[in-house]
């Protein structure tokens, strides 16, 4: 068993933006509602298998604290089911970016989130 650490580095957060550009002009998308996920896969050697971002709209949520809520339910969900994903990944010798983007006006509870999640990790592992 490989010692597996549920963290959240730097390197694993998508804030360059030559990559974001990128991200969004040549990557693919699908809804797992409430989340748009846009993944690209990359055959440079970033330090991490998979680089994500986490996206909520000023214009449906106007109060800072309640997008950084949504932003830290979507991290969480991510965090603790990211080996899903990195996994096969690394098996194949693939990186990949993807963003995270909230697309609904409310805020669900987290275990919609954590499906939400399920669901996108599980598409996107098949996708790679």
């Amino acid at each position: 068993m490989v010692n597996r650490r549920y963290t959240l580095s730097k390197e694993e957060r998508l804030s360059w933006k030559r990559y974001i550009d990128l991200l969004f002009a040549k990557g693919q998308s699908f809804v797992a509602f409430p989340l748009r996920v846009v993944y690209l896969a990359v055959e440079e050697e970033t330090l991490a298998p998979v680089s994500i971002l986490v996206s909520v709209p000023k214009k449906k949520f106007r109060r800072a604290v309640k997008r950084n809520l949504i932003k830290r339910q979507v991290r969480e969900a991510y965090r603790v089911r990211k080996y899903d994903l990195i996994d096969p990944l690394t098996g194949k010798n693939k990186r990949m970016l993807v963003a995270f983007l909230y697309l609904d006006k409310e805020i669900h509870p987290f275990a919609d989130m954590e499906k939400a999640m399920t669901k996108a990790l599980n598409v996107l592992r098949d996708k790679a």
